[in-house]
């Protein structure tokens, strides 16, 4: 079964009533907060998620930039978009799913039947389909998360990953090889880290990519489906739309969420510069 949904489908279960519950996840690094262009316009009935507050925790910088809620918060704001047990739950956002995919990451497992809108609202607004202003305030859920784990992987752990499977970095390649600091103390990658940036997985359109180019493009950097695969990025946001791209590719990964944020926070871990997985392999922090 896809872990998304198109505009086309999407409209006609609204049109027929069917019971659907709509997040809108807008959030970008250069816009982190999505609620006035949510206000202005959304898709009817879509509640606002707040990424940075309610799919994401305050931490201190060495947890990274966006340490993941416990599932208590998560549950009590999931109860607050309305989401009740069973129903089917479907995020999108303008960012080519990047948010969206998120809160797909965080509720996926612990038993929401929850997609992620291919193409997002840019792909409904395209559509000419109808859309709603102002705030929207469901009814509260009774949604239950089951306690389990999303998916994730601890610091040491992402460590041996490149020994035991595959370690991808999904930022894109000026970060990966050390030419652009960022936000971060350092710059560079975790050694053994494979670069395959998340937009790989992006078409023209802001839709991902049919699996089996999403499996070429795995293939050919030399990923095979039969060992573990752990994913991060710059802060733990954009490596869940890789783990999308992987899981319609038909590869379960798991994601380390204080991504480079916190490897480079973290004092004594080794950094990589260049190109290569182990190119240039240049300092202990």
């Amino acid at each position: 079964m896809s872990n998304l949904i198109d505009t086309s489908s999407l409209a006609d279960a609204l049109f027929a009533r069917q019971s659907v519950r709509l997040l809108d996840v807008r959030w970008r690094l250069d816009a982190p907060e999505g609620r006035p262009a949510y206000l202005e316009r959304h898709i009817p009935t879509a509640v606002y998620v707040d990424l940075e507050h309610e799919l994401s925790r305050p931490g201190n910088p060495q947890d990274g930039r966006y340490p993941l809620p416990d599932v208590g918060e998560l549950e009590t704001s999931a109860r607050r978009w309305g989401i009740n047990d069973g129903e089917l739950v479907v995020a999108y956002d303008d960012n080519d799913g990047v948010a969206a995919a998120r809160a797909w990451w965080l509720l996926r497992r612990r038993g929401v039947d929850i997609r992620v809108l291919d193409g997002g609202i840019r792909s409904w607004i395209g559509a000419g389909l109808p859309l709603q202003t102002g705030d929207f305030v469901p009814r509260p859920g009774n949604v239950r998360l089951a306690n389990v784990d999303p998916g994730t992987v601890t610091l040491s752990e992402t460590a041996r990953a490149p020994h035991l499977g595959h370690l991808v970095d999904a930022r894109a390649p000026h970060h990966y090889r050390g030419r652009v600091q960022g936000q971060d103390p350092y710059a560079g990658h975790i050694p053994g880290a494979v670069n395959i940036p998340t937009v790989a997985h992006i078409g023209p359109d802001g839709t991902l990519r049919h699996p089996e180019l999403i499996r070429q493009t795995l293939r050919s950097a030399g990923i095979d489906d039969d060992r573990p695969v752990v994913l991060y990025c710059g802060a733990g946001i954009a490596s869940a739309l890789s783990a999308l791209a992987f899981a319609e590719a038909g590869i379960e990964t798991r994601v380390f969420p204080g991504s480079w944020s916190q490897w480079s926070r973290t004092p004594g871990v080794p950094v990589a510069v260049g190109a290569a997985p182990g190119d240039l392999f240049s300092r202990e922090l």
